[in-house]
């Protein structure tokens, strides 16, 4: 049986969609089969993984209004054992459509439903927001990674997600976990850094991943070329972190 994994903040620019890119291609390096389900409209997990947004013919809205199977969706990328359902800015609209369908929330979970078992891995890139999309991530997922910024203001909305998690948890997914909390943005010379590391720690413990991600160029750099950082340099710090998460999270599951 495969795992489902949202990863979701509804905060933007905390590094979701690089951990979605970049460890995603990790697991699929150590062999994993992993799927991308991109669940963003803005589509920056499709575009850094190296599919052409705008020359798509099928996305995860076609899936979600029903004019295709999710099976007829799936592109293979440039890294091994790793594929992606893209998005595309249609999705914006999909919220709207999906107002008025029946059991609108398990969507996601249906859809999932005939391809999670083909992977190993099957890893949701939400959008920055608790909108239907994002319930239906998270109703869909087993457990869901929540990327939090080494930056001021890190902990702000973390219990507006929680509570969301938390509600969800009791209304339509008792199966959902938090897999973990993962600290990016890292940077062990600044002192706010450091605090705001040990305050997550020590707000929730054993849940916050051992392994950080730190602040690094290549990361930046990579997706504008169309690739997950270990295929642009493997070298890198960024890459050697989501190749030490992916490792952390094959020995946890």
């Amino acid at each position: 049986m495969g795992k489902i994994i949202a990863i979701a903040n509804q905060k933007g620019g905390v590094g979701k969609t690089t951990t979605a890119i970049n460890l995603a291609a990790s697991l699929a390096t150590l062999e994993k089969r992993v799927l991308v389900i991109d669940a963003d409209p803005q589509a920056n997990a499709s575009s850094g993984l190296g599919v052409d947004i705008n020359h798509t013919d099928r996305s995860i809205y076609d899936c979600l209004v029903g004019r295709c199977d999710v099976k007829e969706a799936v592109y293979t990328t440039d890294t091994l054992h790793l594929d992606i359902v893209p998005s595309h800015i249609d999705l914006v609209g999909a919220e709207v459509e999906m107002l008025n369908l029946p059991q609108r929330e398990y969507i996601l979970k249906n859809m999932l439903a005939s391809v999670a078992d083909d992977y190993d891995y099957t890893l949701i890139d939400c959008s920055p927001s608790l909108g239907l999309i994002t319930v239906a991530s998270l109703t869909a997922a087993g457990s869901v990674i929540i990327p939090v910024q080494c930056e001021y203001f890190a902990l702000e909305g973390i219990s507006k997600l929680l509570g969301t998690i938390k509600l969800i948890k009791k209304k339509l997914n008792p199966a959902l976990e938090i897999e973990g909390f993962l600290l990016t943005m890292y940077d062990s010379r600044l002192k706010l850094a450091n605090q705001i590391y040990d305050e997550v720690k020590r707000h929730f413990q054993e849940l916050v991943f051992k392994n950080v991600i730190q602040r690094n160029v290549k990361l930046s750099e990579a997706p504008s070329h169309g690739l997950p950082a270990i295929l642009y340099d493997a070298t890198s710090t960024g890459a050697k972190n989501y190749l030490a998460l992916a490792r952390e999270i094959i020995n946890k599951n």
